[in-house]
């Protein structure tokens, strides 16, 4: 659906950019292999913190002279926690608006669509006895999640619901909450 347009930046996206890094994935496949990374440390009580800094992509690592992204987790009072930061599932929500957006600007910039507002809403229902581990045949995590968008900009209903479609085919995020992923979880005993 990313198509050239003659403009070079739009919604704050250099399309040249983009469209550019489309070609050079076509040319070199190898090239869209990402490997991310975090590590998080067990603070107290219900609150950690995960460090977020190199990546390896396009054939290369990044990020290696930066210092590293911090991002808090706890769970609020009434999970005994001392709400000093969201919790895992709301971050969930985060990760979710955050790649729904980002995609549908950066699909939007390749569209020539000028986007001047885009807000997102969404609601997550868990159920705790899954997580307290009260009941085996309900989930712990969210039953459902609902996400509702409004978007300002000049193009027509019809061009912004295909733009919506296009997006969730081809959300990273989107795509691993609706879609098993394999997760391996092993200890490295502390000596």
């Amino acid at each position: 659906m990313v198509t050239q347009t003659n403009t070079t930046t739009l919604n704050g996206v250099n399309v040249e950019q983009l469209v550019e890094t489309i070609n050079h994935i076509k040319e070199q496949p190898d090239l869209a292999k990402f490997k991310f990374r975090a590590k998080n440390e067990w603070i107290d009580g219900a609150h950690s913190r995960t460090f977020i800094h190199k990546f390896h992509g396009a054939g290369q690592e990044h990020r290696n002279e930066s210092e590293p992204f911090v991002m808090e987790g706890d769970e609020p009072h009434v999970l005994l926690g001392e709400d000093k930061a969201p919790n895992a599932v709301e971050s969930v929500l985060h990760a979710l608006a955050s790649c729904i957006s980002v995609g549908f600007i950066y699909n939007a910039a390749a569209q020539n669509i000028k986007v001047d507002k885009l807000e997102m809403n969404m609601e997550g229902d868990l159920d705790l006895h899954g997580f307290l581990g009260l009941s085996d045949s309900r989930r712990p995590g969210y039953n459902n999640i609902r996400l509702t968008y409004k978007v300002k900009s000049d193009a027509s209903e019809e061009k912004l619901n295909e733009l919506c479609n296009y997006v969730q085919r081809t959300s990273p995020v989107l795509d691993i909450i609706k879609n098993p992923v394999p997760v391996s979880i092993r200890m490295d005993k502390n000596k």
